[in-house]
């Protein structure tokens, strides 16, 4: 466009008119704010396509890594439960192995035997104390364990010979 003011001779009128400027300076704006305007689409189309690809990665990242990140952590609590239940284990052999000594004492053994079956050594006197705070209903509620062995055999042999109705 600025040729076509140069390829006009000098003596031409229209050459200085000011609406031939007007018209070439609108033109030549026109060209501009559209090249502007197709560069910073061009700049747009281009950063569109980057950010798209960037979240296109970035979702293929988080889906790729969901899967490994839920088995490592369902993995340290298993790590973890049985820690625990390792530690536990270790707790209850060291009672049992306490108990094992204990039970290698006779005076221990005789002790435990005696308390448990309600037995006395020749020559004494065995008392049983019934609790004086507890009711009646709840001595009947202890039920068999609480009971001397020979009560439970006995209570075994009266039902044994009652007659089924």
């Amino acid at each position: 466009m600025p040729g076509k003011l140069r390829d006009r001779g000098r003596d031409d009128p229209a050459r200085f008119s000011t609406a031939t400027r007007l018209r070439l300076l609108g033109e030549q704006t026109a060209e501009r704010v559209y090249r502007s305007q197709n560069k910073r689409q061009a700049r747009r189309s281009r950063l569109t396509g980057r950010a798209a690809l960037l979240v296109l990665v970035l979702c293929t990242l988080i889906v790729a890594l969901a899967y490994p990140m839920r088995q490592y952590v369902s993995q340290r609590g298993e790590i973890a439960d049985l820690q625990r239940q390792q530690q536990e284990a270790k707790e209850r052999v060291d009672r049992l192995r306490d108990d094992k000594a204990r039970w290698q004492d006779d005076a221990y053994a005789e002790q435990r035997i005696r308390e448990r079956l309600h037995m006395v050594m020749p020559g004494e006197t065995g008392y049983v104390v019934p609790d004086p705070h507890a009711t009646a209903s709840s001595r009947v509620e202890q039920g068999a364990a609480d009971r001397p062995w020979y009560a439970n055999v006995w209570d075994g042999v009266d039902k044994a010979d009652q007659a089924d109705d």
